[in-house]
């Protein structure tokens, strides 16, 4: 019964140590390019409306540790449409935020998501809401209809 107990309780540990470093690990490029992908489609399917309140949903499925979006009209008012960690931020305007390095961010990503090909990356730096620490961050932008959804990877 005893070693029955050691190996009950090696493999409970082995589960929560796993999950804890599963959790932490960084996220990729490609991980957050196919996250904006599968929130293009979504968008597509589904329409404007259930589509920004489904990007909006902390416990939802466009939500995955440092993965979540952040959505803006594409019509460069810097009007927050939807915020995967802070419903807080949603119809709040931040054209002119800038990073601590003076990178306007919002407008950088809007010339991106208008540009021809309405895809693409900007760099800045921002607090990881994970780790809490000012990091170096890069958001991939992708336009669909009015609005553009972008998703971060910390570096």
């Amino acid at each position: 019964m005893r070693g029955l107990l050691i190996k009950f309780m090696i493999v409970l540990f082995g589960l929560v140590a796993g999950g804890t470093a599963s959790a932490n690990e960084k996220a990729t490029e490609e991980q957050a390019v196919a996250f904006v992908k599968k929130g293009v489609e979504y968008y597509k399917k589904n329409g404007k409306e259930k589509a920004l309140a489904a990007f909006s949903d902390p416990n939802g499925e466009f939500v995955k540790g440092e993965l979540y979006f952040f959505v803006y009209g594409a019509n460069g008012d810097g009007i927050v449409l939807a915020h995967g960690q802070n419903q807080k931020m949603i119809g709040k305007q931040l054209l002119d935020m800038k990073d601590v390095d003076g990178v306007y961010l919002i407008r950088e990503a809007n010339k991106i998501a208008v540009s021809p090909e309405g895809k693409g990356w900007v760099s800045y730096k921002w607090p990881n809401s994970i780790t809490k620490a000012l990091e170096a961050k890069k958001s991939y932008i992708e336009r669909v209809g009015d609005i553009w959804i972008g998703c971060g990877i910390y570096k």
